[in-house]
Parts: C-alpha cells; structure tokens; sequence
C-alpha cells in the first residue's frame, strides 16, 4: 500500500467536507476516489469529483438529506446517489463488487471492503482514495504508474475486458492521456485477444469512447496501437483502406496555430470524405443530428485548391457549408506543412492555405440587398421564377465581391 498526502481547493471546500464528514460517522467512511485524485496529482484539471462510501444507498440519502444537501438516486440500484450541493454535484457510490458480468453490464453486492473495491476497477490509477484529511490510499499500485506514466490493468487484464468490453476502449483512451512509449503489453494481447467482444456494446458507448479518445492532446499514439490490433476496425471500419497518418500532421498544425482539439476535425482526418459511407457510420455509432450533418457536409465540400482566388473562395463560403470549407482547409494545411518539411517549394502552399484559411474564418458577408418584394414590384410572380431570379441575382452578388446594391442588382434581373 501506497500512501501520500494532496492539498486541493476542491478538496477543502465546505460542501465536500461537510458530505465526507456526514457519511464518515459512527463507524462508516467515505473517501474521494478515481479521476479526481489522479489528475490532481499529474497536476491536470480536475472537473468530477466522485465519492465512495461504506454506507448503503439508502442510508447514503438519508444523511446527505440530513446535512442539508439534495440527493438524487441517478444509479441507485448499483448504489450511486448524485448529491446536489450548492457549487458541485458529488457521486457518491457504495463499495461494491461484481457478482456477476456479461460484458457490458455488472450484477453487484454492496460492501465495506475497500481492497475488494479497488481490485474491481478498471486501471490502477483509477483506483486511488483520497480521505477527507488528503491522506492518499493506493491499494493496487496506481501511484508508482503515474510516476511512470504507465496504463496497467488491475490484476489480470483478460478478467477485467470480459467484465465490460468497453475497457478495450478505455485502455487505449486512458493511454492517450495518460501513457507513454508502449503501452502495457498484457494489455495489448488482452485487447487483441477480446476486441470482437466490442460488436455487443451500444452504439453510444463506443462513439463516447472514441469521442474522448479523438479528444486527447494526442491521441496518434493511441491510434497506432488501436490499428495494429485490430481495435480500430473493430470500430471504425471505415478507416482500415484510408489510414491514420494525417492525425499526426493535424495535432502539429493544432499545437502551431493554437487550435482546439476538435475530435469532429479529427475523425474527418482519418475517414474518407465518401458521403454514403459517411451517413452510414453517422447511423450505425448514433451520431448526434450536429454531428452527422457537419461530417457529411465535410464529405460533401471540394478542397480548396491553393491557386483559387480570395473571390472565388468568397463565392463558396457564401453558397457552401462554411464550417465544412474551413475542415477541408485546415486538414489540407495541416497535411501542406509536413510536406514543406521535405520539400521547401511547398512553403509557398503553406502560406496561400493560411490565407485563404484566415479569409475563410473572417467571413461575414453583408446581407443580401434583394427581396421578394422588390421582385414582385419588378412583376416577378411568386413561385418558382421568383426563387430561380433570386438565386441569379445572389450569384452575381457574390461574384461581385458582394459590393452591387439593388438597385443594380434589380436593373440586371
């Protein structure tokens, strides 16, 4: 056993020191646990603070309530009760340990052993406790491997896959984030081993998964791995004959420009642009109606060539899906400065996909000088002519640099 001490603000504050004292009498205990104390001690942002307690659910709401806090039973059948405090929401969950799995869900008894709790989860660094005094408990060795950056499964890797399959998943985000050089090699056989056992998880929790795995400072590494074991078949077919390689290049040009880290974008940089294709796994992962609508319409958009003109550009943003042109040129600029790393002619490509990427992200046309009513006092009856004379005079508009007013618009129709 691991013990050392943490000193955090979320820690400290009255509202989780108040909810760990009320579940910590008369023989009971509760401790901070998992993600929390993790990240603190990597010295990352900490956002979710989750709590486990010996006391039973029913008797966990009955002294949150007692303390003056809201309790809300969001899993209660597998002891977790969401507490409402005036700043945080707090899970708080009941020791457990698995009766029986089936791969995706768990049949549980509740308990007081904290070794049985920490041995059931998933990685050792997500087994660590946090008492109310910021004594830190490791049970199974998850400190000594954040030290070493190093993703371990707790005990027997093959044992905690087949217990929920989706820790393949987990296994290759959680190293994303938190691993480095090779990951763990029993669980990469483990992984290799099972991963057909992904085809019986829910749509939603994969695309979850991958989401936050897309969502890493980078997650090239991760994807690497996920592809020579086959994981990433298993679960993005759609990437096994386009491949991976521009997911380097982007994380470059992110960290160069100071862009987000946009799984959408990332996922764009490793699919092919073939719109059926597209909807088909927007359908099949349960995508969110924003989500299939900005994936298709980056299949939908032509890149921008480099010798296209400010204007043109103008006239596409105007007419296209801009945010799907602002894709396709940030993966082409991405994939322009790697290959000016070899060849410095391609410099000259770099800086035209910058400007036209500035030009792209700046555009605010002005709005449209025509309207129907100006055409029907023109006698244009309404209906199709109208639409069909509208869409004329917008295209000239845009031609224009959208500089004509309506009165010359009107005199061309």
């Amino acid at each position: 056993m691991t013990v050392t001490m943490i000193d955090a603000p979320w820690l400290t504050s009255a509202s989780l020191q108040s909810l760990l004292s009320a579940l910590s009498r008369d023989g009971e205990e509760a401790r901070v646990v998992g993600g929390a104390v993790r990240n603190w001690i990597l010295d990352q942002p900490v956002s979710d603070v989750d709590v486990a307690t010996t006391t039973a659910p029913e008797e966990t709401v009955r002294r949150v309530e007692a303390a003056g806090f809201r309790a809300v039973p969001t899993g209660i059948e597998h002891g977790t009760v969401t507490v409402v405090t005036p700043k945080r929401a707090y899970e708080v969950t009941t020791l457990r340990k698995d009766i029986e799995t089936d791969g995706r869900r768990a049949t549980v008894s509740f308990g007081r052993d904290w070794q049985a709790d920490a041995e059931r989860r998933d990685f050792t660094i997500n087994a660590l406790y946090c008492q109310a005094d910021g004594t830190v408990v490791d049970l199974v060795g998850g400190i000594p491997d954040i030290a070493s950056q190093t993703l371990r499964f707790i005990g027997d890797a093959e044992t905690r896959i087949r217990e929920d399959y989706l820790r393949i998943l987990r296994f290759f985000r959680f190293f994303a984030f938190y691993g480095k050089g090779r990951p763990d090699a029993e669980g990469i056989r483990a992984s290799t081993r099972l991963k057909d056992g992904l085809a019986g998880l829910s749509p939603e929790r994969i695309w979850s998964e991958l989401r936050k795995l897309l969502s890493a400072p980078d997650p090239s590494r991760a994807l690497l791995w996920m592809r020579q074991t086959g994981v990433l078949t298993a679960v993005l077919p759609e990437t096994e004959r386009w491949g991976i390689d521009a997911i380097h290049p982007l994380v470059d040009a992110e960290r160069a420009f100071g862009w987000d880290a946009d799984p959408m974008l990332r996922l764009a940089a490793i699919v092919p642009p073939d719109a059926a294709r597209l909807t088909e796994m927007a359908k099949r992962l349960r995508f969110s109606n924003a989500e299939r609508d900005r994936i298709v319409a980056f299949a939908h958009a032509e890149p921008v060539r480099p010798d296209e003109s400010e204007a043109a550009l103008r006239t596409r943003l105007y007419f296209g899906d801009r945010s799907s042109i602002i894709d396709r040129l940030r993966l082409g600029l991405a994939a322009a400065r790697i290959k000016a790393e070899a060849t410095p002619q391609s410099l000259t490509v770099v800086a035209t996909l910058t400007r036209q990427l500035a030009a792209a992200e700046r555009f605010d046309p002005p709005e449209f000088p025509v309207n129907g009513e100006d055409l029907k006092r023109a006698g244009v009856a309404p209906g199709p002519d109208m639409g069909e004379a509208l869409n004329r005079l917008r295209r000239l508009w845009a031609e224009s640099g959208f500089v004509l007013d309506g009165e010359t618009l009107m005199s061309r129709l």
